[in-house]
């Protein structure tokens, strides 16, 4: 997710721009997971993946703002915990089929319009979401 910014002189490369920066920083990463899951425990439409997800949502919705910190360009969260995040490997016990990729994906895509992710990088996000979304099916 990281953008650099390119000069003629790699020494005079300025800092990359990444989407965690674009977001808003550490704040705005948990202000999008927290909305994420709310609206999966709300909306009867991400039912089959609120079902996924146990009785509480809790450590679902840090684990996801951990490992979107670091994933998005920003501090590395969800490494320092549990190292890397394996995210197939550790997703292989969810049936994940095109319903609940599409599910996950609507909902985050919701988040990001209630939260005001700013238009660019909300299709940036959602276009990478999808892939990864996609990547994890298992059924």
């Amino acid at each position: 997710m990281h953008d650099p910014v390119q000069a003629d002189d790699p020494a005079e490369a300025l800092p990359a721009t990444t989407a965690y920066a674009l977001l808003g920083g550490d704040g705005r990463v948990r202000e999008l997971v927290d909305r994420f899951y709310d609206l999966m425990d709300l909306e009867p439409a991400y039912a089959e993946l609120r079902a996924a997800h146990g009785t509480t949502l809790d450590e679902a919705r840090d684990k996801l703002y951990w490992f979107l910190s670091g994933w998005l360009g920003g501090p590395s969260l969800y490494i320092e915990r549990f190292g890397h995040p394996r995210l197939r490997a550790r997703h292989l016990p969810f049936a994940i089929g095109i319903k609940e990729r599409d599910q996950w994906v609507a909902c985050m895509s919701q988040a990001m319009t209630e939260v005001q992710v700013p238009d660019e990088l909300a299709q940036r996000l959602q276009h990478a979401f999808m892939q990864t979304a996609d990547w994890m099916r298992n059924k």
